[in-house]
């Protein structure tokens, strides 16, 4: 019996339980074992348990899930990005199989299998295969299939298929930014059996990729989808059709913490291309786009749908005199513009804010203490510039 299944057990299961918060520095230190297990093992299980609270919910509240080593577990889709990417895919198609080549620790996979009849995982790392597979029985998903191989081993031995999804993983864990995908392993662009083979891919890139090399990399791109959960940028999807060659539709996509759409923004690049915005200084209210329209890019476009002014070319920040309820990003109301030392005070009187600044020559900790501000409290001071001149604005977040 391998040790992840000893970790199931109930009584090892309910120390990891009870023992939320522990320190698992000091548990390792006051016991050798615990349960005839390296105690080492169940702290690792404790820290896995603790850092998927937020991400993986469900897991984390599944008595018997046993949490890999902390690389798996990093590079994994949270569950809110893997419920929406299983829906999306079940809305675009009729195949009832996927494959997900690049398994790793099976979120991905878990949720397919709600949306699908039937999927296939493949991972190389014949233990993690192992435990991922455990996972999947405690939480009651059984029609999975699963490959111990490699996703270039699986594509030269398989038969036509419906429907891939990859998550490559970088090459270099430690590179701070992926220029291209064919920086990560398995390296897409070479395998073309992929896209002969099946006929929708969705790729799951870095978020720091840049879309317009991920789209000359993948030039049947039907779809690019920039993700983002409660306003913070996540994953870049790439989805693909077999011989498809009409212009890709960019989604600028935020979803809430359970997965469901909060705000969705669809345009393509010919179309941010034409946009022509109505730049002015700003008036009552200030928008700030979110992360995913910012990665998508839509920055003239957004200003002509929603009848908002765009401060300057490049400053994306827009304006309005009424408020506008329904914006993909934050909303606030400017409260001065360029206040005087004395109007700074009687503003923020405990000396705190949150400081943001879009096209300004400081940046936020410099623009902070200049005006001798701590971060904090409930008001906000942004720095940005007009085509005209250079403003501090002390502005009240809109509900």
């Amino acid at each position: 019996m391998t040790d992840w299944s000893r970790i199931s057990e109930n009584m090892v299961q309910e120390f990891i339980f009870k023992n939320e918060h522990a320190d698992e520095r000091e548990l390792v230190l006051q016991h050798k074992t615990l349960f005839d297990l390296p105690t080492k093992l169940i702290a690792e299980q404790i820290a896995g348990r603790r850092k998927a609270k937020k991400k993986l919910p469900l897991w984390f509240e599944t008595i018997g899930v046993v949490y890999p080593p902390t690389l798996n577990l990093e590079q994994s889709s949270s569950q809110a990005t893997a419920h929406f990417k299983s829906a999306f895919l079940k809305s675009i198609t009729n195949h009832k199989t996927i494959t997900d080549l690049t398994g790793g620790f099976g979120v991905d996979s878990f949720f397919f299998s709600k949306q699908f009849d039937s999927v296939t995982y493949v991972e190389p790392n014949g233990d993690l295969l192992a435990l991922v597979k455990h996972n999947h029985t405690q939480l009651l998903a059984h029609n999975l299939h699963y490959q111990n191989t490699t996703a270039e081993e699986f594509l030269s031995s398989s038969q036509p298929a419906g429907v891939f999804y990859l998550d490559p993983a970088r090459r270099d864990v430690h590179a701070k930014k992926i220029f291209k995908l064919s920086d990560c392993a398995p390296d897409i662009t070479q395998l073309p059996q992929l896209f002969t083979t099946a006929e929708w891919v969705l790729l799951k890139a870095s978020p720091l990729l840049d879309i317009q090399q991920g789209l000359r990399e993948l030039p049947h791109t039907k779809t690019v989808i920039a993700l983002s959960v409660e306003n913070e940028m996540k994953e870049l999807l790439f989805l693909t059709q077999r011989d498809f060659t009409g212009t890709p539709e960019i989604i600028a996509i935020d979803l809430d913490s359970k997965g469901e759409i909060k705000s969705k923004f669809a345009f393509t690049q010919a179309q941010e291309a034409a946009a022509q915005p109505v730049y002015n200084e700003p008036l009552h209210y200030l928008y700030e786009p979110g992360a995913a329209l910012l990665k998508a890019g839509a920055f003239k476009l957004v200003a002509q749908r929603f009848s908002l002014h765009k401060l300057a070319p490049h400053t994306h920040l827009y304006t309005s005199v009424v408020r506008l309820e329904n914006f993909p990003g934050r909303a606030f109301r400017i409260e001065q513009l360029n206040p005087t030392e004395k109007q700074l005070k009687a503003l923020l009187p405990a000396g705190r804010a949150h400081v943001a600044e879009r096209n300004y020559p400081l940046i936020a900790q410099q623009l902070m203490k200049k005006l001798k501000l701590q971060e904090g409290g409930d008001k906000f001071v942004w720095g940005f510039s007009t085509a005209k001149r250079k403003y501090v604005a002390v502005c009240e977040r809109t509900v």
